[in-house]
Parts: C-alpha cells; sequence; structure tokens
C-alpha cells in the first residue's frame, strides 16, 4: 500500500455534518453527568485512588505502561517498531506524570514510580522516529519530559539524582529539536509522498508544537534545562500563524487555508485552543490574556459534549467536527495547564465543573480512555486524568 494510501487511512473522516449550534439534532445525547452536589474534595480523592489502583496493577514488569495489543480491523498507521517505542514511551511518561500528581502516599504506589522512573532511564534516550514516514517520538520526548519534571520535584535536596534527570530532560530536549518541521513547530506524519529530508517535512500541527514547548518550558522553570530560542521562536510563529482571530486553531498548517472547515472551528478546536492558548501564555505572548483563557475554559465546559460524541469512536477524526476520539483527554489536561494562569477565584469554579466530567468518565475498573489505541489508550487516559484531577483537588480546596 502507497504510503498516501496509509496516511488516508490513519486520518480518515467519516464525518456527520453538522452545523456548529446548539440546536442541531445530530448529536447523540451526553452521558448524563453526576449530581453538581456530588463533587467533593473526597469524591475527587475517591476518583484518584481508583485511578492510581489501576495504573499500579496494569503497569509492565519493566515498569513501562500498554503495549502493541488489543489490535483492531483500523489501526492508526504505525511502522515497526519504532512507532510503538514512541507510543510506548507517550504513554508511560503520561501514566508516571499522573502518578505522581496523584500523590498517593502507599508503598505499591511509590514502587510503580520508582519502576517507572527506571524504566524511563533506559528507554527514553534510545528514542527515535520509526522512519522518515512518522515522528511520532516527539510525543515521547514531550510526555517523558513531563514525568521527568515531576521526578526532579520530587527528590528534594538528592544533588545527584536532580543531576541525572536534568541531563535526561536536556538530551529529550535536544532529540525534540532534531526533529523540529521544516516549518517550525513539530507535527506526526509526513505527508508527501516523494520529498525526504533529514529534518521532517510533514503535517505541522499546531497542537503537537503546543505540546512540546509546553513540556519544554516546564523543563527549564523546574529544571534550568536550556532551550534553544531559535527552534522555540519558529515554533511559536507556527502556532500563531494557525491561529483565528476569535482564538481558536487550525488543525495543522495546511488546514489554515480552510478556516471554516468543521475540525477548524471553536468545537473542533476545544482541546486544540487550550494547549495553544496555554503555549502561548506561558513564553509571554500578551495577546493570550485572562479573557481569552477564561472563555476558552467557559467554551470546554459548555460544549464538551461535543467532545465525548467523538469519545472511543474507533475511526480517526469519523465524528462530528471531525472530532477524533483521543482528542477528549488531551483536552481535559490541558484545560487544566491553560486554567492555572487564572486568578484563583476563577479557577475553583472551573475545576469543579471539570471535575463532574472526569468524574462521570471514570472507567468501573478506574481507568480513562477515549480511543483504541492498541493498548495504550487506558494507560494515557488515565494519566491525563489523573494530573487533571490534581488540579481539581488543589483548585477546589
Amino acid at each position: 500500500m502507497k504510503h498516501a494510501a496509509l496516511i488516508t487511512l490513519a486520518l480518515c473522516s467519516v464525518v456527520a455534518r453538522a452545523e456548529e449550534t446548539e440546536t442541531t439534532t445530530n448529536v447523540v445525547d451526553s452521558m448524563i453527568l453526576v449530581p453538581a452536589e456530588s463533587v467533593t474534595p473526597a469524591a475527587v480523592a475517591a476518583s484518584i485512588t481508583r485511578g492510581v489502583d489501576y495504573l499500579v496493577a496494569r503497569q509492565n514488569s519493566d515498569g513501562s505502561w500498554g503495549g502493541p495489543h488489543r489490535t483492531k480491523g483500523l489501526n492508526i498507521y504505525a511502522p515497526l517498531p519504532g512507532a510503538h517505542d514512541a507510543f510506548l514511551a507517550g504513554a508511560s511518561g503520561l501514566a508516571l506524570a499522573g502518578l505522581i500528581d496523584a500523590g498517593d502516599p502507599r508503598a505499591e504506589a511509590g514502587v510503580a514510580v520508582t519502576n517507572g522512573e527506571k524504566w524511563l532511564f533506559e528507554k527514553l534516550p534510545l528514542l527515535r522516529r520509526a522512519d522518515v514516514t512518522t515522528t511520532y517520538n516527539v510525543w515521547g520526548h514531550a510526555y517523558g519530559l513531563r514525568a521527568i519534571s515531576r521526578l526532579h520535584q520530587q527528590v528534594g535536596q538528592d544533588a545527584a539524582k536532580q543531576s541525572a534527570l536534568k541531563v535526561l530532560a536536556q538530551q529529550q530536549v535536544d532529540l525534540a529539536n532534531r526533529y523540529q518541521d521544516l516549518n517550525g513547530g513539530w507535527g506526526y506524519l509526513d505527508v508527501f509522498d516523494d520529498l525526504r529530508t533529514q529534518k521532517p517535512t510533514g503535517l505541522t500541527t499546531s497542537f503537537t508544537s503546543a505540546t512540546v514547548l509546553l513540556a519544554m518550558h516546564e523543563a527549564k522553570e523546574t529544571m534550568g534545562v536550556t532551550l534553544d530560542q531559535k527552534i522555540v521562536d519558529y515554533s511559536l510563529d507556527s502556532i500563531r500563524m494557525q491561529a483565528f482571530p476569535d482564538f481558536s486553531y487550525a488543525y495543522s498548517h495546511s488546514h489554515h487555508l480552510s478556516p471554516q472547515a468543521e475540525i477548524n472551528r471553536r468545537n473542533g478546536s476545544l482541546a486544540r485552543s487550550q494547549a495553544c492558548n496555554a503555549a502561548l501564555h506561558a513564553y509571554g505572548d500578551v495577546k493570550i490574556t485572562d479573557q481569552v483563557i477564561s472563555t476558552w475554559c467557559s467554551n470546554f465546559i459548555e460544549f464538551e459534549k461535543w467532545l465525548d460524541h467523538g469519545r472511543k469512536k474507533p475511526v480517526p477524526h469519523e465524528s462530528t467536527f471531525q472530532i477524533s476520539g483521543y482528542f477528549y483527554y488531551y483536552g481535559v489536561y490541558y484545560f487544566t495547564v491553560a486554567a492555572r494562569n487564572l486568578p484563583k477565584d476563577q479557577q475553583q469554579s472551573l475545576a469543579k465543573g471539570l471535575a463532574r466530567i472526569i468524574l462521570t468518565r471514570q472507567e468501573k475498573d478506574g481507568s480513562w480512555w477515549d480511543y483504541p489505541l492498541y493498548d495504550y489508550q487506558q494507560a494515557y487516559g488515565t494519566g491525563y486524568a489523573l494530573m487533571a484531577l490534581a488540579w481539581c483537588r488543589e483548585a477546589m480546596q
């Protein structure tokens, strides 16, 4: 099968067309949320414990989470073996970061964190792109950085451990720099059949760029890693180029040419806008005011049903507004990254609204998941959700 066909398979959009209006009748009714009065600190704490229990029980023997199992008829394009190295790194980084943020004092949770840290030190330095058609590895670098930053904060005054973590983090920053796209920023697929370059020439996406930049910023603030300012500036410019006047963001460089495409409109951008606004704000963009962040957080709470409509659907971009299931917990987590910039009184009400959604979506086994991605979805979904609930717990106090 030619590469173009594989990309089409990976990004296929069996899309139900719908107008962006609250009166649309095409949308399936969202799951009824738990009663608002039941969203208490105790309920959040209990939910976090169940999520931790899931991750502790499902950790692989080598300290990672997930794997290339549970295949289905339609699978995300994943050239072997490198694509699965990237999926494993990304899922494991998120799961480990979620465990750390949960702050569970039980011994078994501490053992899981220790084993996860060992895996990061052994495997992250080896992560590269699978081949010239994909740069899934950037997700592993970004979420590895998220976990490393948290580990660094945990070790206290252990100078040797802090130094080792900083070295690992700097390596991940440098590797991510290597795979910056020629257009600026980062993507995850190379959509060209005939053009092959050392630097990727693929589908630069606003949200992948935001994800990497935010992880780099956290690592710099936490550990003092060195960022290449030219790389940062070029990537920020890439995100700005994909921004629309209402602070929704195009899916990619090429999507910017179709501003009214469903995926680029408010509901299609609900998850991306959280990350992109947070990234631009982190690097000092004065256009990203408290009002912009507050508006998009409110949009997320109000229109989350559109993301939920795509949750667990097995075909990428098949839902209304060309939403993929894997937009869901990504948006939930980056909602919290953006909301942290708001005044405390605003954070409290937003946290309760978000916690209500997360508590409703928790599975019977304690996990959270949004898209059937081999056997990685429960690890990454639970990691995202635990990090988000940890913020809710803090903000609701």
